[in-house]
């Protein structure tokens, strides 16, 4: 059996998340290698991804938050 090395991150965006944002935001961060899920607060702007960190860094998922247009605060 392989054990992932399972985190947990959570950013604020300082932009308004719609509806179409939380589906933007949702396939790209599902497409970085490691992450296992992607939950969006839009009431509040808060994302939650868990991910293996043997596939991506805390770093690259807030860089791919950012360069999509969600400064995070």
């Amino acid at each position: 059996m392989i054990k992932l090395a399972h985190e947990s991150v959570y950013f604020n965006v300082s932009k308004d998340v719609g509806l179409h944002d939380t589906s933007l935001l949702k396939r790209a961060l599902d497409s970085l290698p490691g992450v296992n899920s992607v939950s969006i607060d839009k009431g509040s702007g808060r994302i939650a991804v868990d991910y293996d960190d043997t596939g991506v860094t805390r770093n690259e998922i807030q860089e791919k938050i950012e360069i999509l247009g969600y400064p995070i605060k």
